[in-house]
């Protein structure tokens, strides 16, 4: 299908059906997530980014499954944990995710020539933890 002008629009098309006939439902905000919620409140969340998907849960089980019918379904690739996505670089630790996009803001730096600029504090709280139930730690 790669090529063709109506080829991504074939692709989600196919994608959004396949999901929909699933029991996932659209967000209606975002139209690329897309949140299956079984009644025990298992959950699976996926992102479709073109040809691309993450995707995350609270049941190992549920995601395995699912990234198992992905790849049957549409014999997709899983190039595991996320990394680095859309510029920003991801690290995942066992109760931690750390997001950082110093690789972007160096380029927009080096693109207006301001890589030798001086450096200032950032306005947002540095190193600052949050906890599921919303408490600084």
């Amino acid at each position: 299908m790669y090529g063709f002008k109506q080829a991504l629009r074939a692709w989600y098309s196919r994608i959004d059906g396949y999901f929909l006939k699933n029991r996932f439902v659209k967000c209606p905000y975002e139209y690329v997530i897309y949140v299956k919620i079984k009644e025990n409140d298992d959950t699976v969340i996926v992102y479709l980014y073109v040809d691309e998907l993450v995707f995350t849960g609270n049941n190992p089980k549920m995601l395995r499954d699912f990234k198992q019918a992905m790849i049957k379904k549409f014999e997709m690739t899983d190039i595991g944990l996320i990394t680095y996505y859309l510029g920003i670089k991801i690290k995942q630790a066992e109760y931690k995710i750390f997001v950082n996009q110093e690789k972007f803001a160096k380029k927009i730096l080096k693109k207006f020539k301001m890589e030798n600029c001086a450096k200032v504090n950032t306005l947002v709280e540095y190193r600052i933890k949050i906890s599921k139930n919303n408490k600084k730690r």
